[in-house]
């Protein structure tokens, strides 16, 4: 998996000089900044960070001002990925050529998008970077909408989600469709490591970063990041949300290594129902009506074969 990268001991954490600022426009309670935060800090390599246009993005630079205390660049919607890795190959070149000024700092590349970013507008680009090989750590912070721009579904939005271009209403009971297992999509490009973390197990998500940066080759993490105005909960109830969500089997917790190796990083010692979890969330409060009962039955049958399916997967060591 790999050489030895400059990494930070867990313990190290709590004084650490963060990298991603506090002083933000994010909305009270969004996970984003508690996620990048923790990536950041991850590691003490320099650092290289693009973003593609979303949440982190526009209220993370509003000129003159800055939250990021590292080499950053805002690119398109759709190609951070392009970006970073367009400086990784740079870096390479200088390298290969010996015109590096400080050969023996070594940077570490990361792209953040949304997850309408990267599961759809995006997703092409990430792809190719991924089949180039290029070193770097891809990062979605996925939570299921295009909070950014008006709360539209997502390539990412799940079955039953009421959104602006899905509404819930007298003929509809929200979104159709379900959502992209894009764990799956990255594993099957090969990538030597794919993850799936979430904010409020805050050590399995820095291990996991730690290990992407300690890989040789792309890397993708898909960071549950609870969305207090979109998914409609209280802005103090992002980790319980968070909690529910892993607890529930929602979102599973796991890693996939050089396509095929999958290991679960967290079993919950109480598997909390899934209608635990659609129910304190405002998106979902019309799965609750009569009619609508079935699909509640539907969601935890497909939670249900999936959490089979990567145990399965996981005792098969294949």
């Amino acid at each position: 998996m790999a050489e030895e990268k400059k990494i930070k001991n867990l313990k190290s954490f709590s004084t650490s000089a963060d990298r991603f600022e506090g002083a933000n426009l994010l909305c009270p309670g969004c996970a984003h900044s508690i996620i990048v935060r923790e990536v950041l800090n991850a590691t003490n390599n320099d650092l290289v960070i693009s973003a593609s246009t979303g949440c982190l993005e526009v209220c993370t630079a509003v000129y003159p001002y800055t939250s990021w205390d590292a080499s950053w660049i805002h690119i398109g919607f759709e190609n951070s990925a392009t970006a970073v890795t367009g400086a990784e190959a740079m870096y390479k070149a200088l390298k290969r050529k010996g015109r590096l000024p400080q050969p023996d700092r070594v940077p570490k590349f990361v792209a953040f998008g949304g997850d309408g970013a990267s599961y759809d507008i995006g997703f092409q680009w990430i792809s190719g970077a991924f089949e180039r090989g290029h070193d770097f750590m891809y990062v979605t912070l996925d939570n299921e909408v295009y909070a950014n721009t008006g709360g539209q579904s997502s390539g990412s939005t799940p079955i039953g989600a009421s959104t602006t271009t899905a509404p819930a209403g007298r003929v509809s009971y929200g979104e159709k469709r379900h959502k992209k297992d894009m764990m799956a999509i990255m594993a099957a490009h090969g990538a030597p490591y794919v993850a799936q973390v979430a904010p409020n197990k805050w050590k399995d998500m820095v291990k996991k970063i730690q290990t992407g940066f300690n890989t040789v080759g792309p890397v993708y993490i898909n960071a549950m990041s609870a969305c207090t105005t979109e998914w409609k909960f209280p802005a103090s109830d992002t980790i319980a949300v968070s909690d529910v969500a892993v607890d529930s089997l929602v979102f599973p917790l796991y890693e996939i290594i050089n396509g095929t190796q999958l290991n679960i990083t967290y079993r919950p010692k109480n598997i909390i129902p899934v209608r635990d979890y659609l129910g304190i969330q405002g998106r979902f409060k019309h799965l609750f009506q009569p009619e609508n009962a079935h699909l509640i039955e539907q969601w935890q049958k497909r939670v249900d074969a999936h959490w089979e399916y990567l145990q399965r997967r996981e005792s098969a060591k294949v």
